[in-house]
């Protein structure tokens, strides 16, 4: 059993500072994907997680304080590929791939649409370039775990106020189907394939208490591809774990 967990801790300093490597150590994880680390690596807390035991590495954002991605595994990775090769995304930090064994994990942190229509259309390439990408690596890698920080929530479901949220990037239709292609076409969607009927978010907005009155959104999610669907054992948010704008979300599964 392998336990993985994805958290965009909305930088990873100030994560820290609220308890986020004692979160890591209590729940003893194989593996964590964290986005938004928001600092180059040597401004992470690297002491500690080798004094824990972990093998982590960074792919940081050109740009200082924003984005980036970064792995901590126990096990080593037979590979890691920091970006996707194409330069406009990576100098934004937003993919990290680590390979063990026959499957591969890629952390990443899509894109967000909210600040206006330059971002929303940077976004929508995002999609569809990264589509594109993963089709290819799919020839040599089939076996996928995509896990991060998607900026979309897929189902009304997934969103506390859907019809209020209808034009706001995030939940609009274009997003949407694009997650839903994203699912008929080989991937599943971890959390709801264990959880079918179960209402939980990843993220609250800091206005208006949302947290506390649960009004959130669910955007991070475990995309596993569907040769690997037999293998999920369960997947769940660690809701009263508080780093982040986020929540961690866990997924378990036999490799």
């Amino acid at each position: 059993m392998i336990s993985i967990v994805s958290y965009n801790v909305n930088g990873i300093r100030a994560a820290t500072k609220k308890g986020f490597l004692d979160f890591i150590k209590k729940n003893d994880l194989d593996i964590v994907c964290v986005q938004e680390t928001k600092a180059m690596k040597e401004q992470g807390p690297i002491e500690e997680l080798d004094a824990m035991g972990y093998h982590h590495h960074w792919h940081s954002a050109e740009k200082k304080g924003y984005s980036g991605v970064a792995t901590f595994s126990k096990k080593a990775p037979d590979l890691v590929v920091a970006g996707c090769g194409i330069e406009k995304y990576d100098r934004e930090g937003r993919i990290i791939r680590t390979d063990f064994g026959d499957w591969t994990l890629l952390n990443c942190y899509f894109p967000s649409g909210t600040s206006g229509d330059e971002r929303q259309a940077f976004k929508y390439d995002f999609l569809d370039d990264f589509t594109a990408w993963i089709n290819e690596l799919r020839k040599e890698r089939p076996k996928l775990i995509i896990v991060g920080d998607y900026n979309i929530a897929h189902t009304e479901m997934d969103i506390h106020n859907p019809k209020g949220n209808k034009n706001n990037s995030g939940f609009l239709p274009e997003e949407r189907e694009w997650m839903t292609k994203w699912f008929d076409n080989g991937f599943t969607d971890a959390f709801r394939f264990l959880n079918p009927e179960k209402v939980e978010y990843s993220w609250w907005s800091y206005r208006a208490n949302a947290r506390a009155n649960n009004k959130g959104w669910r955007i991070d999610y475990q995309s596993v591809s569907d040769n690997l669907k037999d293998k999920l054992v369960e997947s769940y948010h660690f809701t009263e774990d508080k780093h982040s704008d986020h929540c961690g979300l866990l997924l378990k599964l036999k490799l």
